[in-house]
């Protein structure tokens, strides 16, 4: 019988691999974790969760402007975006305490350093060999610039969360969740912003109303969008960056920031030279129970790409703990995963937008409402809530529901519930609303919206 150093050994330090390894260890399994930076990984320390206290410091401007229709008055208020950044990182480097100290609690062995994959039971670090009864890949992802000339001269978001200014000038490129969130926070604290998209409008994928609503509400806000829109080079002209783009036109911009998406860490881990399976964007191919090709690997999370959310990584990597070492076969459920967008107005959702559920369903309901949050009626901002839901016509069951509005991601937390568990729009009308508040209009439209016939899709 073979005798093995760990019984789990997980490459990668973040959300999924943190949680992996804690719930495995929880069920007796000896367990290693390897990370070659700070543990916490992307979303503690590079990602969600820097970002959204960004998000938090520089919406305190509209806050301020808000408050002058409620008769509050103040004298100059002043943003030291360094101070901001210096707070975040005393967060994060607690964070990262925290979840050290819970590896060690846990019983968990953590390796600092790069691993490889050297066979299906054994990883390289710096040179020493662990052997371990099953591996398991956590080690996420990382952004992604586009080819063009000067490309080194823009930053990604990992740089932007460390910017210790808020540049006057800056050019964001991309229109997903990372690009549409930045703009809203450096526009916020004082920025000129221009978002550039190479499609017609942003966060592609999200219901058509969502992508709407965020568009008009940026806008609102001052940020410039240009649609359609592909960057040809970037040069540096004195103090300045010089972007020429696809039809000639030249932007002046202090920062460019490459929102173009991110790429799974697979790269230089041995993986094709042990059999692991990769897809066309080197992502990890796996099964339902995030087995890869090898039966002794399993990935989870941002390397597998498969929906790149932490709390996906989450649950993927506690089901394989169960299936492992339970013996409790899980498989994650990868329908009705809400997911927000912390953009300015922020947006969430959760289940099918409307040209997905028509070509799911065929024949849906569409229920939306879009009004003034009562808020504004005293502050004067110019805001518009957009509220969704989709009812498949033939069972009646809710299955998509958006918004974009304030507390549009604590609102969604509480409805995605409601459909995960199935729930009929007659259950919803069923339900009392919370009055005076925005929540309550999910459980109070009434009539649908006229069918629009055939969708072109998204």
């Amino acid at each position: 019988m073979t005798t093995f150093d760990f019984d789990m050994f997980t490459l990668g330090a973040g959300s999924g691999g943190v949680a992996g390894s804690r719930r495995s260890a929880s069920y007796g399994a000896r367990v290693a974790i390897c990370e070659a930076r700070r543990v916490g990984g992307t979303c503690v320390l590079r990602g969600c969760v820097p970002k959204k206290l960004l998000v938090y410091g520089a919406h305190v401007a509209e806050e301020l402007e808000d408050a002058r229709g409620f008769g509050w008055t103040f004298g100059e208020a002043k943003l030291d975006w360094a101070k901001l950044v210096e707070a975040k990182e005393r967060e994060l480097d607690r964070l990262n305490g925290i979840y050290v100290r819970m590896l060690r609690d846990a019983g968990v062995t953590t390796i600092e350093g790069f691993a490889r994959v050297v066979d299906p039971h054994t990883v390289e670090v710096a040179g020493k060999r662990y052997t371990a009864r099953h591996l398991l890949l956590a080690t996420g992802s990382r952004p992604v610039r586009p080819d063009i000339p000067g490309k080194e001269l823009g930053i990604s978001s990992d740089e932007a969360l460390d910017l210790p200014y808020v540049p006057r000038r800056a050019l964001v490129v991309g229109g997903g969740y990372i690009g549409v969130e930045f703009a809203g926070i450096w526009r916020a604290a004082g920025a000129e912003v221009t978002l550039a998209l190479r499609g017609d409008n942003v966060l592609r994928g999200f219901d058509q109303d969502v992508r709407e609503s965020v568009a008009e509400g940026m806008q609102k806000r001052g940020i410039r969008i240009l649609r359609e829109t592909i960057l040809r080079s970037v040069a540096k002209e004195g103090d300045s960056l010089s972007v020429r783009l696809a039809g000639g036109e030249i932007l002046e911009t202090d920062v460019v920031l490459f929102a173009t998406g991110r790429a799974p860490n697979t790269d230089g881990l041995g993986l094709e030279e042990v059999g692991v399976a990769l897809d066309e964007v080197r992502a990890i191919k796996v099964d339902a129970y995030s087995r890869t090709s090898v039966p002794s690997i399993f990935a989870v999370g941002d390397v597998t790409d498969r929906i790149n959310l932490t709390p996906v990584a989450i649950a993927e990597a506690r089901a394989v703990a169960e299936t492992l070492f339970r013996d409790r076969p899980t498989v994650m459920d990868h329908e009705n995963v809400p997911s927000a967008v912390f953009s300015q107005p922020p947006a969430a959702a959760v289940g099918l937008p409307e040209h997905e559920a028509r070509r799911r369903y065929g024949k849906v309901d569409v229920y939306r409402a879009r009004f003034r949050p009562m808020k504004h009626t005293l502050s004067g901002r110019d805001e518009r809530t957009m509220m969704k839901l989709i009812v498949d016509r033939a069972t009646q069951k809710v299955v998509g529901a958006h918004m974009v509005g304030a507390d549009a991601p604590e609102i969604i937390q509480g409805v995605a519930i409601a459909i995960q568990c199935g729930a009929t729009k007659a259950q919803f009308d069923a339900t009392i609303g919370i009055h005076p508040t925005a929540a309550e209009e999910f459980v109070t439209m009434r009539d649908p919206i006229p069918d629009p016939g055939p969708m072109s899709g998204d």
